[in-house]
């Protein structure tokens, strides 16, 4: 596997600007002993059986990117990746985890502790300390901010943010653009960038789900900035399992179905209230849970996923959901196929069950 997609494989805009609905894109279906199936998103319902659970994620993106200038008027773009976490509420509530960018989208390495950022509507974020070391007085990518605005962020960011974007995009798009339809803001300041495995779903794919009698379930997981160095671990994130996906999680698992989960962020939910048994149980707070052949997955079993750089973590991740075998196959069949990469792009749905599933129209 190639470390960096190439460029000819981004998806630069939204399917909608493709000709394509939001379920257009199309579905790579690999599955345990069985040829992988190239479809569309629409697909989806028939690739499942009556008794799985699709585990989602509510929350919202946010429009978390803010054109400002530095000190000397150099123009830079701040990322606020979220609050910081619990254990920085020592230093107050207005703490955010931030990024600073050159407005052509590259990272700055050279911001220092006490730097002022102003902002628009004569905000000025002032850099506090790095993060997560808080030990580094320069040459770091991301930096806790206190970040003045009465009530917090959220509603100033309305007004004055953009969603964030990378350069492989060409124009800029609407924050629906970056909402997927299971997206419900409540009231605290959600996803600093989509969870976008989430977002070809449409009212149609649900009704064919229904109708399949595969049934939904929903957390809550805020992301933060998904631009990993080399070497970087997951950011901590916000999360929330309720008690009614506990139980439905629970009772799948009993029933003999499958827990498959949109995505890495409705995963990392799952497998952090997860015991050793696989049992789910009601929990929120901050999740810094890493998947890997240290820990590998104990309730979900299956995985609807995006095409994005294989960093370590999040190969790791899909490894420890769906094994080496199928995730190596599953990539080098999208290779293949030239399937369209990052949050506007082309999905998959990793079955690792040995449990044959009633999918035989789909085999290509």
């Amino acid at each position: 596997m190639s470390p960096e997609p190439p460029a000819v494989r981004s998806a630069t805009e939204p399917p909608e600007s493709r000709g394509l609905a939001r379920d257009g894109v199309r579905l790579l279906v690999a599955r345990w002993r069985h040829r992988v199936a190239h479809r569309r998103f629409t697909d989806l319902p028939a690739a499942l059986r009556a008794g799985d659970l699709l585990v989602v994620n509510t929350s919202a993106t946010e429009p978390a990117a803010v054109e400002g200038h530095r000190a000397g008027g150099q123009p830079v773009v701040l990322h606020i990746s979220g609050p910081a976490p619990t254990d920085g509420a020592q230093y107050g509530s207005a703490l955010h985890v931030v990024e600073l960018r050159t407005p052509d989208g590259h990272r700055l390495l050279d911001a220092r502790a006490g730097e002022r950022v102003h902002l628009p509507r004569g905000v000025t974020a002032v850099l506090h300390r790095a993060y997560p070391d808080g030990s580094a007085t320069t040459g770091n990518r991301l930096w806790l901010a206190r970040i003045p605005v009465e009530g917090g962020p959220a509603g100033w960011l309305t007004a004055v943010g953009r969603p964030i974007t990378y350069s492989y995009l060409r124009g800029r798009w609407p924050l629906n653009a970056y909402r997927t339809i299971f997206a419900t803001p409540d009231g605290t300041f959600g996803s600093a960038e989509m969870p976008s495995a989430g977002r070809p779903f449409s009212a149609d794919v649900l009704a064919g789900l229904h109708a399949r009698g595969v049934r939904i379930a929903e957390i809550v997981l805020h992301t933060g900035v998904s631009s990993l160095e080399a070497g970087e671990t997951p950011l901590a994130e916000r999360y929330r399992v309720p008690w009614a996906t506990a139980d439905a999680v629970n009772a799948t698992r009993a029933a003999g179905g499958r827990v498959v989960a949109v995505g890495t962020t409705v995963t990392r939910a799952l497998e952090t209230v997860a015991d050793e048994d696989g049992t789910v149980r009601p929990g929120s707070g901050w999740t810094d849970l890493v998947l890997g052949p240290d820990r590998p997955a104990r309730v979900v079993t299956g995985l609807v996923t995006g095409w994005h750089e294989p960093e370590a973590s999040h190969l790791l991740l899909l490894r420890a959901v769906a094994g080496d075998a199928l995730v190596e196959r599953a990539y080098a069949a999208a290779a293949e196929r030239r399937y369209l990469w990052h949050e506007f792009g082309d999905s998959a749905l990793l079955l690792p069950s040995a449990v044959a599933t009633n999918v035989a129209g789909l085999i290509a």
